[in-house]
């Protein structure tokens, strides 16, 4: 696995984080949905009687993922700063856990830094030489 490729793992488990909490988000609306409306009318003969409990225990199956995830989110988040911290240059290190831990934009980092989008990407080029994925981690 390359540096950027092992950097940027973080950023797709984050991705996929805030996609199941969107879904999530989508079941409980759809759980609201799901209750029954009070009327006059008669009920359906074939309506699925199931159907909240079906919601619900979809929406804890989700939640149980979520929580997985961030697990392996912050574990990950830990080996990628110890990688990140064995760069010596500190202004590597910074970019470094600007791009890969707190997923910025590549002008806002150079803003944040003080420097132009040019410097950045060589500064950024330069530090992902100096990267070392231990072989445990690859």
């Amino acid at each position: 696995m390359k540096a950027k490729e092992y950097l940027g793992q973080a950023f797709r488990i984050d991705q996929r984080i805030n996609s199941k909490i969107e879904q999530v988000s989508s079941l409980h609306s759809l759980a609201i949905k799901a209750t029954s409306t009070l009327s006059d009318m008669p009920g359906s003969a074939t309506r699925n009687t199931h159907r909240m409990e079906d919601i619900i225990v979809k929406i804890v199956d989700m939640e149980q993922e979520i929580s997985c995830d961030i697990d392996r989110l912050v574990n990950l988040k830990q080996e990628i700063t110890q990688v990140i911290h064995k760069v010596e240059n500190l202004e590597y290190q910074t970019l470094l856990e600007l791009r890969y831990m707190c997923f910025k934009t590549w002008e806002h980092i150079a803003v944040e830094m003080g420097y132009g989008i040019d410097n950045i990407y060589k500064m950024h080029k330069k530090a992902m030489a100096e990267i070392r994925i231990p072989a445990t981690l690859q």
